[in-house]
């Protein structure tokens, strides 16, 4: 029994699922936190897209009900048809170019500078769609009034769900945000807070967890009987983390904008490029 592994694979777990669904990117979190508790190698990379499922399944069990609605659904309901078929449809550009270019952009892309970097860039795109946002809307869309195309999710129309899943296709590159992605630009498209962030929710299901088991079928090589501890562990605190999580945002969205988020993501990346420059920090990658 390695205490001190178990710590590190909850605490990484608890960063996962803090981080899965903000604008902040959890997998350029995964990579900083695991360079600071030198938690690195090729079985914690692994690891990293594994305990993602743990946070998806606190998006199954949030909204199991709308779930169970759907599956029961899928076979006579047009609104169960419609919003299953968005889902699939907004799946498949991600699935697609992760299974062409995954490998490749985990060995030049996996490290903490690029990463970084991708943290300050994404921090100001927010704040130009935020700034964007204002300018068209006011605090119209804070008021309750309707100034969405896409007031929820059940709105969107096959087209809606392509464009949202070529946004999730930035996520593949560290640091940039599979929620920021998604979200940020839905609301570009005319999704409203609440519809863009239940469906990035919606979407992570099946990508994260097909990431998830694909990665481990994968690397089934790499791992042994022995790693099961540190993969529970890490997939348990990455679900309760990010239940509370999931419930904190979709009450922080019906009043707030993402503006602060941007601000920590230029924030936090302008730190690590300071740390890694001067060697205050030593940013193993």
């Amino acid at each position: 029994m390695d205490i001190v592994l178990w710590v590190k694979a909850a605490i990484m777990g608890i960063v996962e699922g803090l981080t899965e669904f903000l604008p902040i990117s959890s997998t350029g979190h995964l990579i900083l936190t695991g360079s600071l508790l030198d938690f690195t190698g090729d079985t914690v990379k692994v690891f990293e897209i594994a305990i993602q499922t743990g946070a998806m399944l606190s998006v199954i069990w949030e909204y199991r009900e709308r779930l169970k609605r759907t599956f029961a659904g899928v076979t006579h309901d047009p609104v169960a048809q419609r919003f299953a078929r968005n889902v699939v449809i907004a799946f498949i550009p991600a699935a697609a170019l992760g299974l062409a270019f995954g490998s490749i952009i985990k060995a030049n892309l996996f490290h903490p500078v690029p990463v970084a970097i991708a943290f300050i860039v994404g921090g100001f795109v927010i704040l130009f769609v935020e700034w964007r946002h204002r300018r068209l809307y006011g605090d119209r869309d804070m008021q309750g009034s309707r100034v969405a195309r896409v007031e929820t999710v059940d709105d969107m129309s096959a087209l809606d769900a392509l464009k949202v899943g070529l946004l999730q296709c930035l996520a593949l590159i560290p640091g940039t945000s599979r929620s920021g992605a998604t979200i940020i630009g839905s609301l570009v498209l005319g999704f409203s807070r609440k519809a863009a962030t239940e469906f990035s929710f919606f979407l992570g299901i099946p990508t994260l967890m097909g990431a998830g088991a694909y990665s481990v079928y994968k690397y089934r090589d790499q791992l042994t009987w022995g790693d099961l501890p540190m993969f529970l562990v890490g997939t348990v605190f990455a679900f309760i983390s990010a239940l509370i999580c999931i419930r904190w945002l979709i009450r922080y969205v019906s009043t707030h904008d993402f503006t602060i988020f941007a601000w920590y993501r230029i924030a936090f990346g302008i730190v690590v490029l300071a740390t890694a420059w001067t060697g205050t920090v030593n940013w193993a990658g």
